[in-house]
C-alpha cells in the first residue's frame, strides 16, 4: 500500500469516528486501531470524550492502547483533569488498559472521590492495576472513605477494588465495620466478607451485612 493511500484510508477512517451510525463509527475505530498511526492520538482522545455508545468507546480504547504509550499517556493525563466526566472517565478507563505506572501520580485523591458515580468507579479500577509496590495501604484508606456511596453497582465497584488490594485493606476495613453510619458499616461488612470469601457475591454479601448492621452487630471477627 503506497503512503498516499495509507492516508486516504486514514483520513477516511477518522472521518469514520464522526459518522452519526455507530456501526461505522465502531468499523472506523477498529480500522485505526489495526493501522497505528501519531497523527490519530488526538482524534481517539476527543472522541472518547463524546462517544455515546459504549461498545464503540470500548473500541477506541481498545485502538489507543494500540499506539505508542509515549504519545497517550501525556494526552490521557490530561483529560483526568477535563471538566467532562465521560472525558476523565474514559481517560482513567484507557489508563487502566494501558497499565503503565506513570500514571500514577494522575490518580490523586480528588480522581478517586470525584462527585461523578462513573469517574470513581473507573479511577478505583485505575488505582488498584496502577498503585506502585507499597503504596497499597495508602490506596485502601483513600478508597474506604468512599464505603458507603453510591448505589448497589458503585457499592460493588468499590468493593472489587478493595479486595484487589488484597491484605492491606484488612485494617481500613476493621475500622470501618465501627463507623457511626450504617450503611458505611455495612458496605465495609461485605467487603470484609468478600476478601475473606471471594467466591461470595456482592449481592448475598451486602444483603448479610445488612441484616447484622440492622442487629446491631458487626460481623464475627473470624469470617
Amino acid at each position: 500500500m503506497t503512503m498516499t493511500s495509507q492516508d486516504a484510508d486514514g483520513t477516511r477512517a477518522l472521518r469514520g469516528l464522526e459518522d452519526g451510525r455507530a456501526s461505522v463509527r465502531l468499523r472506523a475505530a477498529l480500522a485505526v486501531g489495526s493501522a497505528p498511526d501519531p497523527r490519530f492520538v488526538d482524534k481517539l482522545v476527543e472522541r472518547s470524550a463524546t462517544e455515546p455508545e459504549f461498545f464503540v468507546r470500548d473500541m477506541l480504547t481498545w485502538a489507543l492502547t494500540r499506539h505508542p504509550v509515549s504519545l497517550t499517556l501525556p494526552r490521557l493525563v490530561g483529560e483526568v483533569r477535563s471538566d467532562r466526566p465521560q472525558a476523565r472517565s474514559q481517560a482513567l478507563h484507557t489508563l487502566s488498559k494501558i497499565g503503565d505506572r506513570r500514571a500514577w501520580p494522575a490518580i490523586t485523591r480528588a480522581v478517586l472521590c470525584d462527585a461523578d458515580d462513573e469517574v470513581a468507579r473507573s479511577a478505583w479500577r485505575a488505582a488498584v492495576v496502577l498503585v506502585p509496590e507499597g503504596e497499597e495501604a495508602a490506596l485502601a484508606a483513600v478508597l474506604a472513605t468512599q464505603l458507603g456511596r453510591g448505589d448497589r453497582e458503585t457499592q460493588r465497584s468499590l468493593s472489587r477494588a478493595l479486595v484487589a488490594l488484597g491484605e492491606s485493606v484488612t485494617e481500613v476495613l476493621e475500622a470501618a465495620t465501627a463507623a457511626p453510619a450504617p450503611h458505611v458499616r455495612a458496605h465495609a461488612l461485605a467487603t470484609r466478607r468478600l476478601l475473606r470469601d471471594p467466591e461470595a457475591g456482592f449481592a448475598s454479601a451486602i444483603e448479610e451485612a445488612k441484616r447484622v448492621v440492622a442487629l446491631g452487630g458487626s460481623g464475627p471477627e473470624g469470617g
